[in-house]
């Protein structure tokens, strides 16, 4: 009976992986979210300035460009590395944690790597700005 067990397909190690997967793509899609949001905050900022000229020009316009421009990239790397670990542990479970019949593997990584581009994209649009 153990023998048996041992050779059907136990679905949860291959679907935590998937999990896993996703929630690192959702984190890596919200630090990015957050870096264009911190990175056009500066914009905001110089128009304050302009609208409100005797207010303190103590404005971080550039050093928000900056850090919302670092935090596009850490999320850009982080659906990276993420993506390269989910492949590596999919690729060394054993046949029997892996489903037979599965096509959701090609749409993660390209999922992935279409956020990835969209990340290199968004960063080096972001640099250009940085004053």
């Amino acid at each position: 009976m153990a023998r048996e067990q041992m050779n059907e397909f136990d679905p949860r190690v291959f679907f935590a992986a998937e999990r896993t997967m996703l929630a690192w793509l959702r984190t890596g899609l919200t630090i990015m979210a957050f870096g264009f949001v911190i990175a056009r905050f500066g914009l905001f900022l110089k128009i304050l300035e302009f609208q409100l000229p005797k207010a303190a020009s103590n404005s971080h316009s550039g050093l928000s460009a900056i850090l919302g421009t670092s935090l596009v990239a850490a999320g850009t790397l982080m659906i990276v590395a993420a993506t390269a670990q989910h492949r590596r542990f999919i690729g060394s479970l054993s046949e029997s944690d892996r489903p037979k019949t599965y096509s959701g593997a090609s749409l993660i990584l390209l999922s992935s790597l279409f956020i990835a581009l969209i990340g290199v994209t968004l960063t080096i649009y972001l640099a250009g700005s940085v004053e």
